[in-house]
């Protein structure tokens, strides 16, 4: 449990007391407080205890940082037991830094009570408890205090990292290999072990989702993995692995182990992988291999996240080609539109357009999944998202003109009416398109008809206004209109209503004259509506003299001069 607030009075206050909280203190647990007194004992007895092998050659003291430290570390090892000397050298300003907080640890082994700790905390490494004596730095406090912990001990050797030298820790092996990033078979076999993906096999690992044939043979896959040699080893790590370690990321599961933290020292990365549809015999572009290096270098240094680094890796790749098309991971050679327009998903009538606005295209085009529209440095057309629908909507506003003219003839104002009206509304392009192709035809069957409703008189022009109607938008869409019919227009559309058996519950909206007068032009009517029939829905182009001669027979029953 965290220790309470500390009481403090105030001068001037005797009769009050303020509560004051210290951040960064707290009660030790008790097996925080048994982990670190057993430490610190450790400590006490052996100073060196939380130095790390060193396999390498170590220069004069003045010139090689380590060989400073550790001629440091013996002079403080022979004062460990002299308190007053450890408490002047634990802030003192000059001197080896690590050593200043070696003294101060070893000055709090000395004491009875280790129950109040303070609290380390680091974005990387977690939060770790440590008694703090001095002003030497806390990492290196955490570091030397929790020497057994195989990730905080390397806290301690920052500075040296700094400077060029490389450690490598792991449960059962701390080693410095100098100035060199020579990573030990050991540490190796440890962090692959203790790592945030499981692998297969020994000198050739393999994670989940691949086969040892594919990582021995370096065989390309339409998803793409990740080749990673360590020297003795080589590891196929496979993209869909890295998208579900939970826990860690990948590389700082491994990469903290080391000081630096910078897993491409000891590393050779490469991306197995190509679009789909690119030659064998074709080699990528030099600049996509440029940045695809660039990429993974970032990857291992920390900057790139796990779920990122296969899309990040595409699109150095992708970026990199100019000629083609490219839609999602797929590439077309400039020769292969119709193929290119085959593989998108989306409707005939979607492609069509899509296949207009490829035609209008000066030069390379990007559009990303987003929407976002950019113009190429090179010739290449690059789609992110593999649906035509997507797609139009980005291209609609600047590319739609030509396809209304180009599919359907429609320019002018009308063209820019129905352009605006669907950039608002954004309806699904595979709809909207047949939608305005079957208008586009009734409006030009209509147009067979050989007159136009306003220029005959009433009630003629209602027929012909409800027959074109019908037409347009179906025997329903008519219903209503011919209820609302006044005069000669409400018998005619009592008339309408007996051709098409929609009078029941409905006599009662009609006089009777109406109703009279409607039942004697129903033969005609029903004339001019199959005439109808035959001319624009099943285009009998022949039933246009039937359809002048149905409008002859209604205009003698009605009595109307024309």
């Amino acid at each position: 449990m965290a220790r309470g607030p500390a009481e403090v009075s105030f001068p001037g206050d005797k009769n009050r007391k303020r509560k004051v909280r210290v951040r960064g203190i707290k009660k030790a647990s008790k097996e925080i407080q048994q982990r670190l007194d057993k430490n610190l004992e450790t400590l006490l007895e052996d100073p060196e205890s939380f130095l790390p092998e060193f396999r390498c050659e170590l220069g004069k003291p003045r010139r090689d940082m380590v060989a400073m430290t550790l001629r440091n570390v013996d002079y403080v090892s022979q004062k460990r037991h002299d308190r007053r000397w450890l408490s002047k050298r634990m802030v003192k300003r000059r001197g080896d830094i690590v050593c200043k907080s070696l003294a101060g640890s070893l000055l709090a082994a000395g004491e009875e009570d280790t129950s109040t700790v303070s609290v380390y905390n680091s974005p990387i490494y977690g939060a770790s408890s440590f008694i703090r004596r001095g002003n030497g730095k806390q990492s290196h406090m955490v570091g030397i205090q929790n020497f057994t912990h195989s990730k905080l001990r390397l806290l301690v050797w920052d500075d040296h990292a700094k400077a060029g030298h490389w450690f490598f820790s792991w449960d059962g092996g701390f080693v410095c290999s100098g100035m060199e990033a020579k990573a030990p078979e050991e540490w190796i076999e440890s962090s692959l072990k203790n790592s945030s993906v499981t692998f297969n096999g020994d000198d050739v690992r393999w994670s989940k989702g691949l086969e040892k044939e594919i990582v021995v043979n370096e065989q390309i896959t339409d998803s793409g993995w990740l080749k990673l040699d360590f020297g003795n080893v080589v590891v196929g790590l496979c993209s869909s692995s890295l998208s579900k370690t939970n826990d860690e990321p990948f590389v700082p599961s491994i990469a903290l182990g080391m000081m630096p933290p910078k897993l491409s020292a000891v590393v050779d990365a490469e991306w197995m992988w190509r679009p789909k549809g690119w030659p064998e015999e074709l080699e990528l572009p030099e600049e996509g291999k440029e940045r695809l290096n660039e990429v993974i270098q970032a990857w291992m240094n920390l900057a790139v996240p796990d779920d990122k680094i296969a899309r990040a890796c595409k699109n150095a790749i992708l970026g990199s080609i100019e000629e083609g098309f490219i839609t999602g991971n797929y590439w077309f050679a400039d020769d292969s539109r119709d193929e290119l327009l085959a593989h998108l998903q989306g409707t005939d009538d979607e492609r069509k357009a899509l296949a207009v606005i490829l035609d209008s295209f000066e030069s390379g085009v990007y559009v990303r999944r987003d929407g976002v529209v950019l113009d190429s440095e090179n010739d290449v057309i690059r789609f992110d998202d593999s649906s035509c629908h997507s797609i139009l909507i980005a291209l609609w506003e600047k590319y739609g003109l030509e396809v209304l003219e180009e599919l359907f003839g429609i320019t002018d104002e009308e063209a820019s009416m129905i352009l605006n009206r669907q950039i608002k509304r954004k309806q699904g392009f595979g709809a909207f398109l047949r939608e305005l192709g079957e208008n586009l035809s009734t409006s030009k069957r209509l147009d067979r008809l050989p007159w136009e409703s306003d220029s005959l008189p009433s009630p003629l022009n209602f027929a012909e206004t409800l027959v074109r109607s019908a037409v347009e938008n179906g025997i329903a869409s008519t219903v209503s209109k011919a209820r609302k019919g006044k005069g000669l227009d409400m018998a005619m559309g009592w008339a309408w209503l007996n051709v098409h058996n929609r009078t029941e519950s409905d006599a009662w909206r009609f006089d009777e004259s109406s109703r009279d007068k409607g039942g004697d032009w129903v033969p005609a009517l029903q004339a001019l509506w199959d005439a109808a029939e035959d001319l624009l829905l099943k285009d009998n182009l022949d039933a246009i003299e039937d359809y002048k001669a149905a409008m002859g027979w209604l205009t003698e029953v009605t009595g109307v001069q024309v």
